[in-house]
């Protein structure tokens, strides 16, 4: 009769790189919409562990290690994987706040529709601005360095060997900050044509007070956004392209945050 004998320290390892794998999936952009059904996620994030199996070397020994122990290893890993997709997630929502700030400018703050990953209203532009996000980061296989960084993070950060340190704080508030950044960069365009668009119908409003402004402005405002949203496409495309490219090495440095104790 024919028996299955895994070893407890090779399904321990498993365990832990199925954890780290599940954890960015389920916070990693794209991935981590309500669309997507979670049995597919489970099932995507165990096949990539078993994927990873034979690659990264994540056997630990369990004899003589304390359920206290087990536990904060649990919790250390699923913490790894959040960290990973959270600081790339601020990159995301830095650019919908982009396209929120834009679309109250422009006129659209009136106008919501339901943010499928999110399942919140949001501005129409923001979800416009979001899609393209998406699509750029799928084109350049962005997506990408996600499986190279988990590979190489058991390299650079062994199992139960994760550090909260004062250094990884501080870098996450950095790339929190930076979603600031990116949002201003992304709309900048939008928001200076918007308030020099505002600053002339304001004096049309002053010099021609027969107009009703309020009826030509609203109008005007969508016209003259689009059209520059058709005159910015390329550059903003180019800037996400640069933007996803060189993300590649904060979430490596993001990693040795995590390992090292400073």
């Amino acid at each position: 009769m024919a028996t299955l004998n895994i070893p407890l320290d090779a399904l321990y390892g498993v365990l832990l790189i199925f954890l780290r794998v599940a954890a960015i999936i389920f916070s990693a952009p794209v991935l981590d919409t309500a669309t997507i059904p979670v049995v597919f996620k489970a099932g995507l994030a165990f096949a990539v562990s078993i994927l990873l199996l034979p690659v990264v070397d994540a056997v630990v020994t369990i004899q003589g290690l304390s359920l206290m122990a087990f536990v904060v290893g649990i919790f250390s890993e699923i913490a790894i994987g959040v960290t990973i997709g959270l600081s790339v997630k601020l990159l995301f929502t830095g650019i919908q706040l982009a396209g929120q700030i834009a679309g109250f400018q422009m006129g659209f703050a009136v106008a919501n529709v339901v943010d499928p990953i999110t399942s919140v209203q949001i501005p129409i532009l923001a979800q416009f601005y979001n899609l393209t996000a998406m699509l750029v980061f799928l084109a350049v296989n962005a997506h990408h360095m996600f499986f190279s960084a988990l590979v190489d993070s058991y390299k650079i950060l062994p199992p139960l060997s994760m550090h909260i340190s004062p250094q990884l704080v501080g870098m996450m508030m950095k790339l929190a900050a930076n979603m600031f950044i990116v949002a201003i960069k992304v709309g900048a365009p939008l928001i200076a044509v918007m308030l020099l668009v505002s600053v002339g119908l304001g004096l049309v409003a002053r010099t021609v007070p027969q107009i009703h402004i309020f009826i030509v402005a609203m109008p005007l405002k969508i016209l003259i956004g689009l059209i520059f949203m058709i005159i910015v496409a390329p550059y903003l495309t180019a800037y996400l392209i640069d933007l996803f490219s060189s993300y590649q090495v904060t979430l490596y440095d993001l990693i040795r945050m995590m390992a090292v104790v400073r």
